[in-house]
């Protein structure tokens, strides 16, 4: 969908960077001042300064070496930041049908029922953009670039500027954006959990160049192996039964159940992100504990040589679950390659950001 190779040079940085997506949602990925934005920004035309070639689903946006460069407001894309950047005159229908009215009657490819339907704001047709929550205000702002029928949509730290709350709020709406719509995204997000959660591809970025490429449970895992203590992996699970009663779910998974906190919708993703400081081994499962998750597995590697050791689990299935413990754990344990054992993990544990399809 996308083909980006395009370089740029500014005072104390360089982006020289290179890859390609295909539909879904596609991640880019990495700390704060690796070039993420910049990206965007050289897609988008905003940045005129950057040479290579950019195209957007076949079309070319840019090309330096043909001295080809389309205006920003030809290139038929949809941009959402941080700041929702409502027009403060406008109630919310006039905010979502502000781009939509200047698009071309013939390339009008979305239309407002389904924003309001996907995005749940109908309730909010009437109302003053200066009385709407954070999160509504980001719906709000998808659904304005949406409705341009953009031929890519680009969301720059979209949540980044929401508490917890608005963001579990607003997390399953774009998920049903990317489902339901049939748009490319392009994410840009420095939280692993929502780019573990949305994205079918991530393209991970250090210091202005591509360091990684690929699905998200191969791509994060090759920057988080390099810090202990934040390393994290990923589950993915077989079938969801909800326990509304509890307000949990349990997901099935070749290795055990896992509980996670809150409901899965029928029909939603499985993808489960577990931090290794939130699993602890046992050669054997408690028998009453609070615990309510309990993986089999057989220890494939010890990594560390300090009071903290990284152990890979291999699960049942095929998956690779990690867990830091304490080496004296280790070694009461007898924790050592080959040897079977359990991996435990608290259900409040789970971050509910990394978990696809959650509903309160």
């Amino acid at each position: 969908m996308i083909t980006f190779n395009a370089s740029l040079q500014r005072p104390g940085f360089t982006l020289d960077a290179g890859f390609e997506t295909k539909a879904g949602l596609t991640a880019l990925f990495g700390p704060s001042g690796c070039g993420k934005s910049t990206v965007i920004r050289l897609i988008a035309g905003l940045e005129r300064k950057g040479r290579g070639r950019i195209t957007v689903g076949g079309r070319v946006l840019m090309d330096s070496a043909h001295r080809l460069m389309v205006p920003p407001h030809k290139r038929r894309l949809g941009l959402v930041f941080q700041d929702a950047q409502l027009f403060p005159h406008l109630d919310v229908k006039a905010n979502l049908l502000f781009g939509h009215a200047l698009t071309p009657p013939a390339e009008r490819k979305v239309g407002l029922d389904a924003v309001l339907a996907v995005l749940g704001i109908e309730h909010l047709l009437a109302r003053d953009v200066g009385s709407l929550s954070g999160g509504e205000r980001q719906r709000v702002a998808i659904g304005r670039a949406v409705l341009t029928s953009p031929h890519l949509l680009m969301m720059d730290e979209p949540l980044a500027a929401l508490d917890s709350a608005r963001k579990e709020e607003i997390l399953p709406f774009i998920e049903r954006l990317r489902d339901e719509m049939g748009i490319p995204i392009l994410y840009v997000s420095h939280a692993v959990e929502e780019v573990a959660r949305l994205a079918s591809q991530v393209v991970m970025l250090r210091e202005g160049r591509v360091v990684a490429s690929g699905p998200p449970a191969a791509t994060l895992g090759v920057l988080h192996a390099e810090h202990q203590g934040d390393i994290i992996s990923f589950l993915q699970g077989t079938s969801a039964t909800p326990n509304p009663d509890y307000g949990v779910t349990r997901l099935g998974h070749p290795a055990g159940d896992i509980t996670l906190p809150g409901l899965i919708d029928a029909g939603a993703g499985l993808r489960v992100v577990i931090h290794a400081r939130n699993v602890a081994l046992a050669r054997e499962i408690p028998p009453r504990t609070s615990l309510r998750t309990a993986l089999a597995g057989v220890v494939e590697r010890v990594e560390g040589e300090g009071a903290i050791v990284l152990v890979s689990l291999r699960l049942k299935g095929g998956e690779v679950l990690r867990a830091s413990i304490t080496r004296l754990a280790l070694d009461d344990l007898e924790l050592s390659p080959g040897v079977p054992a359990y991996a435990l993990v608290k259900t409040a544990a789970i971050d509910r950001g990394g978990v696809q399809g959650l509903r309160a």
